[in-house]
């Protein structure tokens, strides 16, 4: 039965008269009684979900903790101050789709208070501790999944607590599905495990990999082979017979003519003539080679060419370029992986004000961003439980190392102020220049620029007053949407005005902001006497889903239009809990704030 028909028909038993409860309960259990095979758990409500059943989350900057370098070229990283839920909203609206790559140490659910729930603690006690830990992830995942892109590759390190919950989590069609389960890999966590139990010492930790998508098909590499020739016979290969082109074959034997009626390690069906230490003719060999002629065909039009180093005439071949190393699923000092004891070196190297406990090293988050992408060099990492903000350290690491454009997001709540005094106080140290307690003075990566937002809130109420105000709040998600920061106070000449526009032009690309549609003719007029030469992203205050195109006909070459608030209510209502009261929508609601006239502004107002 199709789940449709099973609901109708939950739905019709529920109505009908004259059935005792004893009776229709009985009914609908043998209905809902089928075999299902996955993960199943007792949905616990999370209070930050219920806000949003109420509440838009969005973010605001706060400008004084931005640190600017002077290289206009600098990647732009975001920190995010909030429960992570709610930035991964914001993100989904920003970000959709534009995420490579993915690391998150979430907590373990060890039951030792590493856990908050609705403001508690999950102790080991707690009888639905594992549902909560269930609930909290799958909540997270399922937009965390929105956000990477088509070749997106997500890292979750874990440990034996939640472990196998969370490969079946993961592997559920709601999230990635198990045909895009890249793997485990296994982390040596530590050299030294304590010697507490008296049945295992743990040295390792799990980091679960999967993939947005297999198509396109993606290749990990942890770094290229090292150089030299490799045996072309393999003895459990079937037989065959080889056709080698002229010249491509380099013999370490004086020249001549060598006879296929010799003994060799092939057997050669013709003679080879040897001029100037390369095959002078064409010539055929019969062994048990490892590849097939199509295959040194393709081989040698590479620039691949084969080695006859002594008369036993065994080949070996020599690629002109060089071959990546497929990682292995051991992380350790092998990959200069470092563990939990270096990890805590690098924090206390920063002299920061408050402790923390539980960071990862940050050789093992490089290691992990670049595996995925080792031959690409401008791609977005996000971590949403960022802790000490050891992923931005990473990422910024990778850049000095390679010359890389690499930007990072970090996403974590602010719980004993870790956001304010660990998260961004480590990476500003990073990024300006700081000295380790024994005096050791280490250089900034000044060629980052990080921003810091907060989370905040707006009615969902679809009230005239609320998507204005939705809009204008909404301005700094935009800059990070269109990762454009640079805002003027004039648009060709003519001043801006907060409550009217706000124009945003970094000589590279352009993003307008309306947010008063009665002065869009006026400012398409600006536009009109403008010289753009890739179309200008404009965004419009509109009550509907039309961003009042007919006014832009005579600039549409000019612009790219998006009505506002609608994108943002539209990807929201994707993402968000139902809302528990019906919509509201108040058509001619008095503004608090009545603006002047577009003439008084472009004469003398302007920004303040």
């Amino acid at each position: 039965m199709k789940a449709t028909d099973r609901h109708k028909l939950i739905d019709r038993i529920k109505t009908i008269e004259g059935l005792t409860d004893d009776e229709r309960s009985t009914l609908l259990g043998l209905l809902r009684e089928h075999k299902t095979y996955g993960l199943v758990w007792e949905d616990k409500p999370e209070a930050v979900e219920e806000r949003l059943r109420e509440e838009l989350p969005i973010l605001q900057e706060v400008k004084d903790r931005a640190l600017i370098s002077k290289n206009p070229e600098a990647p732009n990283h975001i920190l995010i101050e909030g429960d992570n839920l709610e930035a991964l909203t914001t993100l989904a609206y920003t970000h959709e789709g534009k995420i490579d790559v993915i690391y998150i140490d979430p907590p373990y659910n060890t039951g030792n208070k590493d856990f908050i729930y609705n403001d508690s603690y999950v102790d080991s006690e707690d009888s639905y501790r594992h549902s909560k830990w269930l609930s909290f992830m799958s909540r997270r995942l399922k937009i965390a999944k929105k956000l990477l892109s088509d070749r997106g590759v997500i890292f979750i390190s874990i440990d034996d607590n939640e472990q196998a919950n969370l490969k079946l989590l993961c592997d559920s069609p709601e999230l990635f599905g198990e045909k895009n389960f890249v793997g485990t890999f296994f982390w040596k966590r530590t050299s030294t495990p304590p010697a507490l139990s008296y049945k295992i010492r743990r040295k390792l930790e799990f980091v679960l990999c999967y993939q947005r998508s297999t198509i396109p098909q993606r290749t990990f590499a942890q770094g290229y082979v090292d150089g030299g020739d490799a045996p072309l016979l393999n003895s459990g290969n079937p037989r065959g017979i080889l056709n080698f082109p002229i010249g491509s074959v380099h013999f370490n034997l004086p020249d001549g003519i060598y006879s296929h009626n010799s003994a060799y390690k092939i057997e050669l069906i013709d003679n080879v003539e040897v001029v100037n230490g390369l095959n002078a003719n064409k010539f055929r060999a019969a062994g048990n080679f490892k590849w097939g002629q199509s295959n040194l065909e393709r081989e040698v039009s590479k620039g691949t060419y084969f080695l006859i180093k002594s008369k036993q005439f065994s080949p070996r071949f020599q690629k002109a370029s060089l071959t990546t190393k497929v990682p292995s699923n051991i992380i350790d000092e092998e990959v200069n992986v470092g563990t939990n004891e270096d990890a805590q070196k690098e924090i206390l190297g920063f002299s920061l004000s408050s402790s923390f406990d539980y960071a990862k090293p940050s050789s093992l988050v490089a290691y992990l961003t670049k595996m995925p992408f080792w031959k690409e060099q401008e791609i977005t990492i996000l971590d949403f439980f960022a802790g000490s903000g050891t992923t931005l350290h990473a990422v910024m690491q990778l850049n000095a190392e390679d010359g890389g454009k690499r930007q990072c997001i970090l996403c974590t709540n602010n719980e004993n102020k870790i956001c304010e005094n660990v998260t961004y106080e480590r990476n500003k140290r990073v990024i300006n220049g700081y000295t380790k307690p024994n005096g050791e003075h280490v250089e900034g990566l000044h060629d980052n620029n990080l921003r810091y937002y907060k989370t905040d809130f707006i009615s969902r109420t679809r009230t005239m007053k609320n998507m204005h105000k939705l809009v204008a709040l909404a301005t700094d998600m935009l800059c990070i949407k269109e990762n454009l920061y640079t805002e003027q106070k004039r648009m060709n000449g003519v001043r801006t005005h907060h409550q009217i526009f706000r124009y945003f032009d970094d000589g590279n690309k352009q993003m307008l902001i309306i947010y008063r549609e009665e002065y869009i003719e006026e400012i398409v007029g600006i536009i009109e006497k403008m010289d753009i030469k890739n179309p200008m992203h404009v965004y419009v205050f509109s009550p509907s889903e039309d961003p009042a195109t007919l006014l832009f006909e005579s600039v549409e070459d000019k612009v790219r239009l998006t009505a506002l608030p609608a994108a943002i209510y539209n990807v929201y209502k994707r993402i968000l809990p139902k809302k528990r009261d019906k919509v509201i929508f108040v058509e001619n609601e008095k503004e608090d704030n009545e603006t002047e006239s577009i003439g008084g502004l472009f004469g003398k107002g302007g920004e303040k």
